[in-house]
């Protein structure tokens, strides 16, 4: 009877689940598996960031744990970005610069934990969900088309407000770090290994007893838990110093660590900005302003510098006219006309110019076999060419 009853107080101890997140100890790693109810997606919303503090509390003062894991339970998405509803009902630009505070200490006391930290990365991981990912110690990602790891708040008007504005400068560089956060673009898991985003990369599964699509997660996280053990252990060491003696090692110290290199990559990319924008839009300059603060005068005056940027761009006419074009767009991609009879796995485009080569990219971005039929052989050619180099 005994024995049961201390079988059971450590399974209990070994397990502890809220309503978005779950921790699971496994011989001494936390697997902290995130998974908001009734979603398709994860998103950084305020009871989220509040069992994130709870459990990463466990995991720092618990002795029996030396490393930790963040990884979601839905394969499509790790993190998708932070709750824009919570903006929209802050109200002031003082408010939404707290909601930028309050990210930033969070992911802080993630960067801060003694014990190592690994994001195991499948799915969407964009906004918010790349900062959290950038707070942990090691990224490991799944090399798959449907892994993006992206920085979209421009396009709602704003400015990462996570710690995004300093942390990716020295992660991957002034120049990349720019065009992420001044384009929005998606950047694959592939190439954000090889900009250094990314610290390791996983082949995704095929089908086995279960779908690709879990029998990956699954994997993903076998390999992270490993991997958060070995550098609990010191078996793996993380190096991230640039040698001058390499060509990209060389570009980093000049665009990112020498004045006159940083004054220049500056300058390129306001004139860019007043180039394509004309000066309309405030969030690209504003991003700018808060990153060149960061480089210049380090990390304190770098975060208070992004959560009042945040707050002054929350609050702006720019930002909700975008934000609500985007709940717009969000509202358009519901579906009205329930389930569809059939499963459809293959979609077939007549014509295979621009635009047919384009919904034929995307139709095999969404895992489905595409025909693609066009009056004119060396038409049908280009367009089997622009699909190839957009996968």
């Amino acid at each position: 009877l005994f024995g049961l009853v201390v079988n059971n107080l450590v399974k209990s101890m070994s397990t502890q689940s809220g309503k978005n997140v779950n921790i699971e100890v496994k011989d001494g790693v936390a697997v902290v598996r995130i998974d908001q109810p009734d979603s398709k997606v994860n998103v950084l919303s305020q009871s989220l960031m509040s069992e994130f503090e709870q459990i990463f509390n466990r995991v720092f003062e618990d002795p029996n744990i030396s490393s930790a894991v963040l990884i979601s339970a839905k394969p499509g998405c790790f993190i998708a970005g932070a709750d824009v509803n919570m903006l929209n009902a802050a109200g002031t630009a003082e408010k939404v610069a707290e909601i930028s505070s309050v990210g930033q200490a969070m992911i802080q006391k993630l960067e801060d934990c003694p014990k190592p930290i690994v994001a195991a990365i499948m799915g969407s991981c964009l906004g918010g969900g790349l900062e959290v990912a950038l707070g942990c110690h090691y990224r490991v990602a799944v090399k798959d088309p449907k892994t993006i790891l992206g920085a979209p708040e421009v396009m709602l008007g704003l400015l990462p407000g996570g710690g995004g504005t300093q942390r990716l400068p020295k992660l991957v560089g002034l120049p990349d770090s720019l065009d992420m956060m001044l384009t929005g673009k998606n950047i694959r898991a592939d190439k954000a290994k090889k900009m250094g985003l990314v610290d390791m990369l996983v082949s995704p599964l095929g089908p086995g007893l279960a779908e690709p699509a879990p029998n990956t997660l699954r994997y993903l996280e076998e390999v992270s838990v490993q991997v958060a053990r070995d550098l609990a252990n010191k078996k793996l060491k993380v190096d991230r110093s640039r040698k001058w003696t390499s060509m990209p090692g060389l570009m980093y110290k000049i665009t990112t660590e020498t004045g006159f290199g940083q004054n220049y990559v500056f300058k390129k990319a306001r004139e860019t900005v007043m180039k394509k924008s004309l000066g309309l839009y405030p969030a690209p300059l504003k991003i700018l302003d808060v990153a060149k603060v960061g480089v210049e005068k380090g990390g304190a005056e770098g975060y208070q510098a992004e959560s009042q940027g945040f707050g002054e761009l929350g609050g702006s006419s720019e930002s909700k006219a975008l934000m609500s074009l985007f709940f717009g767009q969000t509202e358009c991609k519901k579906n009205r006309f329930g389930k569809p009879k059939k499963d459809i796995k293959t979609v077939a485009v007549l014509g295979a110019g621009l635009m047919g080569a384009g919904i034929g990219h995307v139709s095999l971005e969404k895992g489905y076999n595409v025909i693609l039929k066009d009056n004119f052989e060396q038409g049908l050619i280009r367009g089997q060419d622009q699909i190839y180099k957009g996968l």
